[in-house]
């Protein structure tokens, strides 16, 4: 296999500009074109970022795309990465990756059959602070996990999205939209998920936006907007999830895992940075020593100050996958047993029961800085 792959963007709107921005760091990947549904949108990435404006029926026709990144809104991540595979080409989608179990396992046997590569962001988890975190954790820093909590609470999308609707339809809602960066760094710590059970609820069956250019526009609300969740690991461990947008302020911590020797404070999974703490059995809070981990450095200014965003490295690590023969980290396997976490979840909270899950996964590869680096131009 050649040792750079063409890619092709499929999606052109507000996370667009992140992989087109960040794309450009990596090695063994090159951004060749975009498309959209809205033709405008691809020919202004286009010009934007110098690649070529393409519709997607050319894009999936285009022999110098070996790989298609999805971009487009939740509900068309299944028939469009669906239609790449059909196309013969690998796929790296934004997630969740779909929105049912169904879905999912179709693009599997898709994949299966034509040899392609699936994967799925969030690739957040293999930050150099997740991975700093990670690297305690299998070093005994806390003994054996046992169990955790984590929290994912604020007041909603409609304060800034400029098209928030399919944040509150079904396929939206806060465990499906942020869920996927808590679970890919729960199965990084302690891998698959035995079953779940959940309670879910809304506030408000309606949202006004406060956004422009919509400002004051009411859209409906038909999917829970808080999520009470209690997951069992297959290794024991038990964690409680709270995601919600009916939250105006709290103080809970992002994600703390309790071990038979200590505590591990992980920073948001949301972001590839933050400071990681941990305590021993003197209960004696501390941070730990900071690494020169390549993802970890700071490359971008933000409204709270400079921030690390290493945003399209998981899109990297399964290039690099396919080129050198091995295991993606984000992978189809530990993809699809998020989506089945998820999905799992909301029809706890539907049916008033534990699910136990049908799927399962094995935790990714640690991703230290050698590693790391080698990702990089």
């Amino acid at each position: 296999m050649t040792k750079e792959l063409g890619v092709g963007i499929i999606g052109c709107g507000n996370i667009s500009t992140t992989y087109l921005s960040l794309a450009p760091l990596f090695k063994g990947l090159k951004i060749l074109a975009c498309a959209d549904i809205n033709v405008q949108a691809a020919e202004l990435r286009a010009e934007e970022y110098g690649v070529t404006a393409q519709t997607i029926e050319q894009l999936l026709a285009n022999d110098e795309i070996d790989v298609v990144v999805n971009l487009t809104i939740p509900d068309a991540h299944y028939p469009v990465s669906k239609a790449a595979l059909e196309a013969g080409k690998h796929v790296f989608s934004e997630k969740p990756l779909v929105l049912t179990l169904e879905q999912g396992e179709d693009l599997r046997r898709i994949a299966k059959e034509k040899k392609l590569s699936v994967g799925c962001a969030p690739d957040t988890f293999l930050g150099g602070a997740h991975q700093l975190a990670r690297k305690y954790v299998d070093e005994g820093g806390i003994g054996r996990i046992t169990s955790g909590a984590c929290y994912v609470m604020g007041p909603g999308m409609e304060m800034w999205h400029p098209n928030p609707d399919f944040f509150f339809l079904p396929g939206g809602g806060p465990i499906l939209d942020m869920g996927p960066y808590y679970i890919a760094n729960l199965i990084n710590f302690i891998g698959p998920v035995k079953r779940v059970g959940a309670i879910t609820s809304m506030a408000s069956e309606t949202r006004t936006i406060t956004s422009q250019p919509r400002h004051g526009e009411t859209i409906p609300v038909k999917t829970p907007t808080t999520v009470q969740a209690l997951l069992e690991f297959v290794s024991g461990a038990t964690v409680t999830l709270t995601a919600s947008w009916d939250v105006w302020s709290h103080r809970h911590a992002n994600m703390e895992l309790y071990g038979t020797d200590g505590t591990l404070f992980v920073p948001d999974p949301n972001f590839f940075g933050g400071v990681v703490e941990a305590s021993g059995r003197d209960k004696d809070v501390k941070p730990l020593e900071a690494w020169e981990h390549p993802f970890g450095r700071f490359n971008q200014e933000s409204p709270q100050g400079p921030r690390a965003n290493y945003r399209t490295a998981g899109l990297a690590d399964m290039v690099a996958a396919l080129i050198e023969g091995r295991d993606a980290r984000c992978s189809l396997e530990r993809t699809l047993h998020g989506v089945d976490v998820m999905t799992s979840i909301l029809k706890s909270g539907e049916e008033g029961r534990f699910v136990e899950l049908t799927t399962t996964c094995t935790q990714p590869a640690a991703l230290g800085i050698e590693e790391a680096q080698a990702l990089l131009k």
